[in-house]
C-alpha cells in the first residue's frame, strides 16, 4: 500500500538538443517552455555539455512552445511547437542563428 501512495504520476518528456550556428551542440543555453495557451514560461532549464535538455510535463494532450534564449540578446530566438498526446517522449532540436 505504501508503494501505491508514492507511485509516480504519468508524465511526458520533452527532450531536445540546442545547436550553435556551426551545427555543433551548444552548452549552457537557457531554454524556456510554456503551454501554447499561456504567455509565461512554466519551465526554465539549461542545455548540458552535449547541448541536451529534458523536461517532464504532465501526461495528456497539450501543445507546448519551446524556445532558446541565446547569450547574444540580438540573436534570433529559435522556437518549436511541440504536441504531446500522452505519456510519451518527444524529441526536438533548436538551431541558433547568427
Amino acid at each position: 500500500m505504501a508503494s501505491e501512495k508514492h507511485a509516480e504520476k504519468p508524465y511526458a518528456l520533452i527532450f531536445g538538443t540546442v545547436y550553435a550556428p556551426d551545427e555543433r551542440p551548444a552548452y549552457g543555453v537557457r531554454v524556456k517552455i510554456r503551454r501554447a495557451d499561456q504567455k509565461k514560461a512554466q519551465w526554465e532549464l539549461y542545455s548540458d555539455h552535449r547541448g541536451e535538455f529534458a523536461q517532464r510535463v504532465p501526461a495528456g494532450a497539450a501543445d507546448y512552445i519551446v524556445w532558446a534564449e541565446p547569450a547574444d540578446k540580438h540573436a534570433a530566438k529559435p522556437e518549436v511547437k511541440v504536441h504531446v498526446e500522452n505519456d510519451e517522449r518527444v524529441d526536438i532540436g533548436l538551431h541558433l542563428r547568427q
